[in-house]
């Protein structure tokens, strides 16, 4: 299954006995939130889900929605299996993010291609209300913000400043 765009992304999937693989193309940001909030969802009830390989050697930017939807998929995994499940990351500058919010202790980290990932297809984009984007980037942040206590401080007023149109009490 494939999310495909003319606006420079895509998200490619396959799965084979529970495991998954998800690759990531281009731009990965807050427009594929719902998209990818829904695929993590449907991933996790799986009762044959595993674990999960993320490849992101052909990712420019990801944003940190993504990167919180990516953990919540991880901690599953572990859950699910007590796997450690993978990310392959060749770009420095990605490999460098990922590293700094703590990915290292939720995620194998390969810093080289797979060899060969066959039968991945296009996952659709689903269309998302600005209210239900603006569930998706607090729920992801919380999730980065359970990773490490840097995190925490980095993510802590962005979700105030969030949450402010719909909330006006802080979030902790």
């Amino acid at each position: 299954m494939a999310v495909n765009s003319m606006a420079g992304y895509k998200i490619l999937q396959a799965e084979k006995q529970g495991i998954y693989v998800l690759k990531f193309i281009g731009e990965i940001r807050l427009n594929l939130c719902s998209t990818l909030d829904n695929l993590v969802e449907s991933i996790t009830q799986d009762p044959d889900f595993k674990t999960v390989v993320i490849d992101l050697t052909e990712t420019e930017i990801i944003d940190s929605t993504t990167l919180g939807l990516l953990a919540k998929i991880a901690m599953a995994a572990q859950k699910r299996s007590n796997f450690l499940p993978t990310m392959i990351s060749t770009n420095p500058d990605i490999t460098r993010i990922i590293t700094s919010m703590g990915f290292d202790k939720i995620f194998i980290i390969v810093r080289e291609p797979a060899s060969r990932i066959e039968e991945l297809e296009e996952i659709p984009v689903l269309r998302a209300s600005e209210q239900q984007v603006r569930d998706k980037v607090l729920e992801a942040h919380r999730v980065l913000m359970g990773l490490n206590s840097r995190n925490r401080e980095e993510f802590k007023l962005s979700l105030i400043h969030i949450s402010e149109p719909t909330r006006r009490t802080p979030i902790s």
